[in-house]
């Protein structure tokens, strides 16, 4: 079975972009605290919760099933992280590294979900 431990791959990327998520929306308006600045955090951390999660279900269906919603997740934080972008919330440099973050995730979940689908 796949690991989902700390030196698993896909448990190190989405750590680490939910990590940055935060950092970067460290500094959005404070006004969006409980809007952006809150639904943006929650999405990127559910990418890595749903893993972590579905990991500790200890069956493969179900692992893969919160793979499944990890997915869904990381889509809604890449939908956020172009509204914040156009909001002028971040830099063109912030937004390429948090991106090119979501892309390796996003890899490395689909090939880790079709493989379980085999």
């Amino acid at each position: 079975m796949y690991s989902g431990g700390k030196e698993n791959p896909l448990y190190k990327k989405a750590d680490l972009f939910a990590k940055e998520i935060y950092h970067v929306t460290k500094d959005f308006p404070s006004h969006e605290l409980y809007g952006m600045t809150s639904q943006l955090r929650r999405a990127g951390l559910s990418v890595i919760l749903n893993i972590v999660e579905g990991f500790a279900r200890m069956g493969q269906k179900e692992y893969r099933h919160f793979l499944s919603i990890s997915f869904g997740s990381l889509k809604e934080t890449k939908y956020l992280l172009e509204f914040a972008l156009e909001q002028k919330y971040m830099s063109d440099i912030q937004y390429k590294n948090l991106y090119e973050l979501s892309e390796e995730v996003a890899k490395i979940l689909w090939t880790t979900m079709k493989r379980m689908s085999e």
